[in-house]
């Protein structure tokens, strides 16, 4: 029996070796991590995360070819093929710092894979890297092996799924790529990994490339995503100054076939662990070749998402008479995009401290977001908000009663059905509503009486004359 071991048990490594293990009976499969208590939450009624689809697919899996466990180097040690998925965060002092990834957890997990390691195996980078990362994991391995004879292959296979459709995109990839030496043994060690992923995936879907073109093709894959909401983004800015409603430009576009219709939602902003750290390190990569101008390039994509939180954040003050000073804002959402409870980098967290930093009282409301999650991103830069200026409730009614205006920054499909006349008749008026992912109806919006503002659709008569005051 074949065996395989991940390290690292999170948002990419769980959902990932699970899905194996169920598409792969006979592979024995081992998700590894160092820390106890997210090992504790995989075997546990409660996953760490939620995620559609995944605890399904767990409770088919575990106990049978699937395992999670703390004792990382004795799997390790038995693995034939060791798929690792740690954190590469930006490095945030040193050389490099604020843009290239720091690569401290990878060079640890090589350490200890060499240390433990008592026959040949394949080693798989599933987080995503700087380029040429496997050549340096490569001497690391080999160097530290020596004496044992013992021989690795490094391959690329980086990770392409969404959170919130991470299942359905692992059991129906539009594509699986792998990287590796040319070579004859890298390029048996590549037929291996294609062989377990020719259990379900078609063979015209399993892309093989070199290593350097697979680690860059992830790189460059969140980098012209994330291009692609800076540009409908800064097009809804445009489409509010001109009268043009950006949904109706977004569908213009969305038809051009060299084009299509994804990615072109404009909000309140894009977030997620992955667009702007990627975004970073390709902006370093470029920089550290002598390419400013490619490398200033991207940037620009960051610059544009930047601006449309502050953007959102100045048109909430502005529209609210100038202020919302002791204003009970309702914030409903929290995660960086619906169907997860994950926040890193959301939109919420800069949009709720704008408005905390000109003393607004928030009120939070996110279906799959805990109340110590939140604290968590609001207070992780060290500042004391008072206590009563942040709440966290239960439900979107109690988020809204009594408040002045309700933001909607994730597209949860709970607040498309929330009875919004219950909530206007329940907030001070005048009543304000900022949209910051076009998911609501502004017409019925403006029939109930709201005054509505909704990202890249022409403004509300209120709004075009607190334009006009300011």
């Amino acid at each position: 029996m074949v065996k395989i071991c991940g390290i690292g048990a999170g948002y990419v490594g769980g959902p990932t070796m699970a899905v194996i293990a169920l598409k792969c009976p006979s592979i024995e499969v081992a998700v590894v991590d160092i820390s106890e208590s997210r090992i504790s939450a995989w075997n546990s009624k409660k996953l760490p995360f939620y995620e559609p689809g995944l605890e399904e697919v767990v409770n088919q899996c575990r106990g049978k070819n699937l395992l999670f466990s703390s004792d990382v180097e004795k799997h390790v040690y038995e693995a034939d093929i060791i798929f690792v998925s740690v954190n590469t965060p930006t490095k945030i002092k040193g050389i490099g710092a604020g843009k290239a990834a720091d690569l401290t957890y990878w060079e640890s997990a090589a350490r200890m894979i060499a240390d433990v390691s008592n026959s040949d195996k394949i080693v798989v980078e599933k987080s995503t890297v700087p380029v040429r990362t496997a050549e340096a994991i490569g001497k690391i391995l080999s160097q530290n092996s020596k004496s044992k004879g013992i021989k690795y292959q490094i391959l690329s296979n980086p990770e392409f799924l969404s959170e919130g459709t991470a299942i359905q995109d692992l059991l129906n990839p539009d594509r699986v790529l792998i990287g590796g030496n040319q070579d004859p043994q890298g390029l048996d060690a590549i037929q291996k990994l294609k062989d377990i992923y020719a259990y379900w995936v078609p063979q015209d879907r399993i892309i093989t490339t070199n290593l350097w073109s697979a680690e860059l093709s992830k790189l460059a894959d969140n980098a012209f995503l994330a291009q692609r909401i800076s540009s409908i983004n800064a097009m809804s800015a445009l489409c509010e100054a001109t009268g043009a409603e950006v949904s109706q430009v977004s569908l213009a576009l969305g038809k051009n076939t060299k084009i299509g219709p994804k990615f072109l939602n404009a909000s309140v902003g894009f977030g997620g662990s992955c667009f702007q750290k990627d975004i970073l390190n390709l902006v370093y990569i470029c920089e550290s070749n002598g390419l400013s101008e490619v490398g200033n390039y991207w940037k620009e994509v960051i610059k544009v998402n930047e601006y449309q939180k502050s953007r959102f954040v100045h048109r909430v003050v502005t529209s609210m008479f100038n202020t919302v000073s002791g204003k009970k804002i309702a914030i409903l959402g929290f995660a960086f995009k619906k169907d997860t409870s994950d926040t890193r980098k959301s939109p919420a967290i800069d949009v709720c401290k704008g408005l905390l930093g000109d003393n607004a009282c928030l009120s939070i409301y996110d279906p799959r977001v805990t109340e110590n999650q939140i604290e968590k991103e609001l207070f992780m830069d060290g500042v004391e908000w008072e206590q009563p200026m942040v709440n966290v409730v239960g439900d979107a009614y109690e988020a809204t009663r009594d408040a002045h205006g309700l933001c909607i920054l994730t597209e949860w499909d709970e607040f498309k059905t929330i009875d919004y006349q219950r909530v206007y008749q329940n907030m001070e008026k005048p009543a304000f509503v900022f949209d910051g992912r076009n998911i609501l109806d502004v017409h019925n919006l403006r029939e109930i009486g709201f005054i509505v503002y909704s990202i890249g659709k022409p403004l509300d008569q209120w709004l075009m004359n607190i334009n006009i005051m300011n």
